[in-house]
This record gives structure tokens, C-alpha cells and sequence, in this order.
């Protein structure tokens, strides 16, 4: 059988509303970008969300219109987007290690590199589990700096009921179609401060202020960019927005349904989060003992139809652009869990064939490889 690494959830209802804003007047940003950012913003629990047409978008506009310029603190352990959204900013990525059991950001590792420099943080929730944003955001305040939240893998993750993207000075999503809602292409800025609503809103908007009174004249107050997301992506992201918790919901049914399996082989760990963590398994991962082990085991897997893959190897760190101006920089946390880890399918769809067909390949090559 085979099972691919992951699989969109689109339904009639997705494209019934994808054809009705293509039938109608506006392709463009309009009410149905309107009504998602409201939709992102109420479920988050906060005031104000701008809808972009990435979460890369969302994170350089973020950073722009805080103007940070100078040391942004973020994991190696991301993909590449998080860090270049920095340098894009005119600011410097700070790679700190991560947490083995979470894969999230160390805490203790942000707190050892605050500089003169250190303008901001950039926690990165890693497949749907939050970062510690409580530990986080007490550094944060203690030395002064602005908090925006990689939560691109994460809607709908949350630390005792508060959700992720709520807790820094801004959140920021993806609707990638892997993610735990998709428009195919998408991203939003959530944010309870509506100056910096504001302003991240004028940059992804070209930086232009029209005039209410003479509709034509337009005035470019800051050099921004067209980031927008169009209605008709949005009006995909609406219908997946009514289904969020349930789809959620699925991911966390497959997730537990590993768990309850893989959790009593040898040879490799599954997933551990805290108590009061609420995770949306945007991915299931495992981490191998050994990490000569993860490149055949990954290989083997797929030879048998089994759509596994690995995030994220190499780290940030170590990829070619980053060692070439910035240096090598040993992260012994991050470079571990990167040689040791395996994604493994998960999609809300998957159905129990598909999860017996994942779990049999994973003993079989584990039989053969560990």
C-alpha cells in the first residue's frame, strides 16, 4: 500500500466556495480574506490577524514593522523560511539549541545568548507542539525584547487553553497544504497590538494608503510589497477554518494510535510533550538510537510505499549559505536530533489500513536496520 507523507483535506465545501469567488467580482484580497483573518483572530483569542500569502511573508512583515534590525534568537532546528525571514528583515539569526524530548527551543539556551545586540526572539512550535512560551515570555520581558511566534506548524496548539500565536507580541501561520489547515498557499499574522496590525498590513499591501475621498490616489507611505492572500485561496481557508478543531482532532486520533503502538519498540523514542500542552501533530516524528541507522531506515521505508521523510536535516545551521557567513557553530542538541529523526504519514484523512500499513512497515524495517 501506499501512503504518502501527507495528504490534503479538501472537501466540496472548499471548492464550492473557490468557485463561487471566481464567479463572482473580486479574485483579489477582499471580504473573504476579511473573514478569515476574523475567523484566524477569534479562534486565536486575539484582536487583530492579517492574512499574507505565506507564512515567510507573514514572519518578514512582523520583524519589519517592529523594526527589528539587530540579533533575532530562533532554533537551527526549522526550516529555512524562519531564518531567512530574519536576514530578509535586516536583522541576525542567533541560532540556539533545542530541547531533545520537544525539539523545541531551549529556554536555558535563550536566556545564555542575550546580547547588547538581541533585539528579539523567534520560538519555532515544532510539528504542532508550542514552544515553553510561558518560560519564554518571562525572559522576554526580562530583558526587553520583542516575541513573535513561528507558529506555521501549530494552529490549534496551545499551554493550558491559551493558543499558540497568542502569547508573543505577534504569531505568525502557515496554510501550506501540509498544515493543519491549508489554502494551498497562505499564511496570517495574528496580533493583539493594532499598531502593529497596521503596519504589517502596509507592508504586505505595497506600503500604499489610499485616499476615502479620491479612490484613485494612492500614497506610498513605506516601501512594502504585494504579500496579500487572494480571496480565492482565502475562501478555501474559511471552509478549512470551520473544520479546524475537527481536523485536529483526526491528526491527534492517528498520533495516538502510533503512540500506543510504537511507543514499545526498541530502538527509537516517540513524541513527548508536557501536561497542559495541547499539540496538533501537524507531524509524528521519531528519533532513532543510533544515527548511522536513520538514512536506511528512512530509505527502506519508502522503498515499501510509506511516504516517511526527515525534519529537519541538516539544521539551519549547517546548510551552505548560513556556514558561509556566519560561520560553523556547534549545536549539539539540535545536530543529534537532527541525524536520529524520522517523520512519519500522518493526515486527518488516513484511514486504518493506511496507519496498519505505516506501523507494519515500521516493525519490519526496524526488524532489519536497528
Amino acid at each position: 500500500m501506499q501512503v504518502p507523507l501527507s495528504k490534503h483535506s479538501l472537501g466540496d465545501a472548499e471548492i464550492a466556495a473557490a468557485v463561487a469567488v471566481m464567479q463572482g467580482q473580486w479574485l483579489s484580497a477582499h471580504d473573504k480574506a476579511a473573514e478569515l483573518e476574523r475567523m484566524v483572530a477569534e479562534y486565536v483569542g486575539v484582536k487583530h490577524a492579517v492574512a499574507c500569502n505565506s507564512c515567510t511573508s507573514a514572519l518578514w512583515a512582523v520583524l519589519m514593522a517592529a523594526d527589528v534590525c539587530g540579533e533575532v534568537i530562533l532554533p537551527s532546528f526549522t526550516f529555512a523560511a524562519s531564518a531567512n525571514a530574519v536576514i530578509r528583515a535586516g536583522g541576525t539569526p542567533v541560532f540556539v539549541d533545542i530541547e531533545e524530548s520537544t525539539r523545541n527551543i531551549d529556554p536555558k539556551a535563550i536566556e545564555a545568548a542575550i546580547t547588547p545586540r538581541t533585539e528579539a526572539i523567534m520560538p519555532v512550535h515544532f510539528a504542532g507542539l508550542p514552544a515553553n512560551m510561558p518560560e519564554i515570555m518571562a525572559i522576554a520581558e526580562k530583558h526587553g525584547l520583542f516575541v513573535v511566534e513561528d507558529a506555521a506548524e501549530c494552529l490549534g496548539g496551545a499551554i493550558k487553553g491559551k493558543k499558540a500565536g497568542s502569547f508573543g507580541h505577534a504569531g505568525c501561520f502557515s496554510f501550506f497544504p501540509t498544515k493543519n489547515i491549508t489554502c494551498g498557499e497562505g499564511g496570517m499574522v495574528v496580533t493583539g497590538d493594532p499598531v502593529l496590525a497596521q503596519d504589517v498590513r502596509l507592508l504586505v499591501t505595497h506600503g500604499i494608503v489610499r485616499d476615502k475621498g479620491l479612490h484613485w490616489r494612492r500614497d506610498t507611505h513605506v516601501p512594502g510589497m504585494n504579500l496579500r492572500l487572494s480571496d480565492i485561496l482565502a475562501a478555501v481557508g474559511v471552509e478549512q477554518m470551520k473544520r479546524v478543531d475537527e481536523l485536529n482532532e483526526s491528526r491527534k486520533r492517528i498520533a495516538y494510535g502510533f503512540d500506543s503502538i510504537l511507543r514499545c519498540l526498541p530502538g527509537f523514542d516517540c513524541p513527548v510533550y508536557d501536561y497542559g500542552y495541547t499539540h496538533t501533530w501537524q507531524m509524528y516524528t521519531i528519533l532513532l538510537e543510533m544515527p548511522e541507522w536513520r538514512d536506511g531506515f528512512v530509505k527502506s521505508l519508502n522503498e515499501r510505499g510509506i511516504g516517511a521523510s526527515v525534519h529537519f536535516d541538516p539544521p539551519v545551521h549547517q546548510q551552505k549559505w548560513y556556514v558561509e557567513v556566519y560561520g560553523e557553530q556547534s549545536l549539539p542538541v539540535t545536530e543529534n536530533v537532527a541525524s536520529r529523526i524520522v517523520t512519519l504519514p500522518i493526515y486527518p484523512s488516513m484511514m486504518r489500513a493506511e496507519m496498519q500499513a505505516v506501523v507494519d512497515a515500521v516493525k519490519e524495517v526496524a526488524r532489519e536496520c536497528l
